[in-house]
This record gives structure tokens, C-alpha cells and sequence, in this order.
């Protein structure tokens, strides 16, 4: 029997092949040197990495906390919902102001029932910024509450509703006014005294001398019954006076709306005129009236235009000495426009410099400092209302004229 024997490789392929084992485990032993520095690198960096982010995540925790003392310090009250209105958070201030205590409330239903105010309707209808001031008269009573809503908007490229079911919608702040209000209804309250003390004092001041003047004249009537004729025009005259006065007071701090309707102007002017007729005959003045336009009527009060009237026509038989006149005229003037019914007023009496006709209808002036200063502006007062204007012109010594214009109907 033979056996095959393979031949021994020749000692330079071995050579060969042991050279090129040797070159390739340098290669490798470099390879895992190089990884090993690779390795300890990025473990290097991972170290810093963890310790950056933990540094990150510290610095958070502390403006968290920073954050969370200034909201728990703040004076006003401060509620966050989400998007399905629950409660994520309302600092001690909200609690306080809304009486919560230890109460556990998660929802904005939650909260409108605990509370007794409806802050569900309250988030529907507000858009953007929005101040709502409750006098509740359940659980808060006697409190007022300023309640200012913001929606909050998507930051731009958020993800889904779906996916971020808990994010922020909406900032409640809410602030105790009650001391405004109670200071508000203290100052209503010392107004209306102050306005009180001066009508007090106005009419104290514009009767006194009325009333002196018609208790002589009734004197008289009794001791001389023979001139009582004369003596009664004189208390009509006084009579009308302080019905003047007190109807000035009254259109000066009346705060309502005059009710108008349709009203022919002549019989209404007249009317004043007559009324006023016995105070001129006292003072000596002729006082005439005449109509162009005796048909045409205004959107007008009848009494409030006889109270302009008479506060003009007072005004000028005060400044028009004995033997003087006024003239009273109505016209329609149909310029470019509409059409406009205008009364014109004209005295004989003293006049007035310039820079006291600027200020005539300013409530309080008087020019000689002998009354109130309330008949002019009274009349700037009723002709706004009448949506009318009314004009003045004077010079001294040469009289005065008043022009009255309405629109016509």
C-alpha cells in the first residue's frame, strides 16, 4: 500500500504568509488603538455633554423656582389653563381672591360652580385682552373682581392638537378692585354734595334779591290798593325771574336727554317773549317781536327753547338801560343746505369787549361779576341738544345781537 503525501510548502511561502500576518496584525492593533481614542473622545465628550446638560437642567430648576416665587409674590391673582380648561396652575393670590383655601378645583367648570361666577362664557367670548368687572352676589359678595383673559396663540411649527393635548391656551389675571370702587362711590357720593352745596349757594344767591323785591311790591299792594295793578306786574315780573333761575339750575346739572318733537317755532318764541314781557316793563325796556316764518317748525323741547328765550332776554334787559329796546325776529334761511329756521335777538344796551364775548358761554363767567354765569351757558347747553348753534356779536355802547339757528323740519 502507498500513501499520497503532500508536499511541504517551500520555507519562502511560509516566509510570505507569515510577513503578511504580521502586517496585518499591525494594521489591526492600529485600527484598535485608533478606536480606543475614538472611544475615550467621545466618552470625553458624552462626559461634558451630561455635565452641560445637567448644568442646563439645574439652571431650569432654579428659574422654575425663581418663576414659581415671583407668581406667588405677585398682587394680582394668576390662573393657566390648558386646552381641555383645566387648571394647571393659580398661585396663592388667585386662591385668595377667590376664596379657594384648601379647596382641590382642576377645571374651569370646577371652578365657575365653587365660585358662583360663570368664567366658562367668560373664556368663550373673549378674544385676545379682555377687563370684565363682577359685583357677584353669591360666594364673593361685596367684592369686585377686574378679570383679564389672554388667549394664548400655537407657537409656529407646533405639533398637533392631538399630540400635545396639555398645552397652555389661556393666562387668567385677576385683581381686587374693591377699594377702587368703594373710592369711585365715595367720590360719586362727595360730588353730588359739592353739586348740591352749589346749587345751594346759586340759588341762595339769585333768589335773595327776588324774593326781597316781591315782598316790598306785596307791601305795597296792601298799603296802596289803589296802584295794585302796577304793583302785581312787579311781582310777575319777579315771579318769572326766580322761575328762570331755577329752571337754569336744573338744565345745568341735569344730566338727561331732552325729548324732542315737532314744534312751530313762532308761537314758541312768542311765548317766551311774553313771558318775559313783565320783567322789561319793570326795567323800563320796549320789547317787540315779528315773524317772518310764523309756519315753520324745528325738532325741538318748547320749554327748553322759552328757557333760552328768557335767559337771552334777561341777559339783555340787565345790560340795557331804561328807554332802550330789543327786537325779537324769526326768518327761514334757505341758502345752499338745508333749511334753517333762525331767531335774531338785538339789544340797545352796553355791549361787550371781545375778550369777554369769548367766554360768555362758559359756565361760571359773568362779565360784571354780578351773577352766576349760568343763563348763557345754559343756552350753548340747549341748542347742542337742539343740534343747533347760536351766535353772538356786540360792541360796547352799541348793543348786542344773539343769533339762534335751528334745523328745520
Amino acid at each position: 500500500m502507498s500513501l499520497d503525501i503532500e508536499p511541504l510548502p517551500s520555507p519562502q511561502l511560509l516566509a510570505d504568509a507569515f510577513s503578511e500576518f504580521i502586517a496585518a496584525s499591525s494594521v489591526l492593533e492600529s485600527s484598535y488603538r485608533d478606536l480606543q481614542q475614538e472611544v475615550a473622545r467621545l466618552g470625553s465628550e458624552l462626559s461634558e455633554r451630561n455635565a452641560a446638560l445637567t448644568r442646563s437642567l439645574n439652571e431650569n430648576d432654579r428659574m422654575r423656582a425663581a418663576l414659581q416665587q415671583m407668581l406667588d409674590s405677585l398682587p394680582c391673582g394668576v390662573l393657566v389653563l390648558n386646552q381641555a380648561d383645566r387648571i394647571v396652575m393659580i398661585n396663592p393670590e388667585g386662591r385668595r381672591l377667590l376664596e379657594l383655601k384648601s379647596a382641590h378645583i382642576e377645571s374651569l367648570q370646577a371652578l365657575s360652580a365653587f365660585c358662583e361666577i360663570d368664567f366658562v362664557s367668560m373664556g368663550k367670548r373673549s378674544t385676545g385682552a379682555i377687563d370684565i368687572e363682577l359685583s357677584p352676589d353669591g360666594r364673593l359678595s361685596n367684592r369686585w373682581l377686574a378679570i383679564s383673559c389672554r388667549q394664548l396663540e400655537p407657537a409656529a411649527g407646533s405639533e398637533c392638537h392631538s399630540r400635545f393635548e396639555n398645552r397652555l391656551q389661556s393666562i387668567w389675571i385677576l385683581r381686587d378692585i374693591t377699594a377702587n370702587k368703594l373710592a369711585e362711590q365715595e367720590r360719586e357720593a362727595a360730588r353730588r354734595a359739592t353739586v348740591l352745596a352749589e346749587i345751594s349757594t346759586i340759588l341762595a344767591h339769585e333768589i335773595k334779591n327776588p324774593l326781597a323785591s316781591m315782598e316790598l311790591f306785596a307791601g305795597l299792594i296792601e298799603q296802596e290798593p289803589s296802584q295794585a295793578a302796577e304793583w302785581i306786574s312787579h311781582l310777575r315780573a319777579g315771579i318769572r325771574t326766580l322761575s328762570g333761575t331755577v329752571n337754569n339750575v336744573l338744565s345745568l346739572k341735569s344730566e338727561c336727554r331732552l325729548r324732542l318733537a315737532s314744534v312751530r317755532l313762532a308761537a314758541c318764541i312768542e311765548s317766551g317773549v311774553e313771558f318775559v314781557r313783565p320783567i322789561a316793563d319793570q326795567a323800563g325796556v320796549s320789547l317787540a317781536f315779528s315773524a317772518s316764518a310764523a309756519t315753520i317748525s324745528v325738532l325741538g323741547n318748547e320749554d327748553a327753547i322759552r328757557q333760552i328765550v328768557l335767559n337771552i332776554l334777561c341777559n339783555a334787559i340787565r345790560h340795557t338801560e331804561a328807554g332802550g329796546r330789543i327786537t325779537v325776529s324769526l326768518v327761514e334761511r334757505t341758502n345752499a343746505g338745508p333749511n334753517r329756521a333762525v331767531v335774531t335777538i338785538h339789544d340797545t344796551g352796553c355791549g361787550m369787549p371781545d375778550n369777554v364775548v369769548e367766554h360768555i358761554f362758559d359756565p361760571g363767567f359773568s362779565g360784571t361779576g354780578e351773577t352766576p354765569g349760568l343763563g348763557l351757558a345754559v343756552c350753548k347747553r340747549l341748542m347742542d341738544q337742539h343740534s343747533g348753534e347760536i351766535r353772538v356779536s356786540s360792541q360796547v355802547n352799541k348793543g348786542t345781537t344773539f343769533e339762534l339757528g335751528f334745523p328745520a323740519i
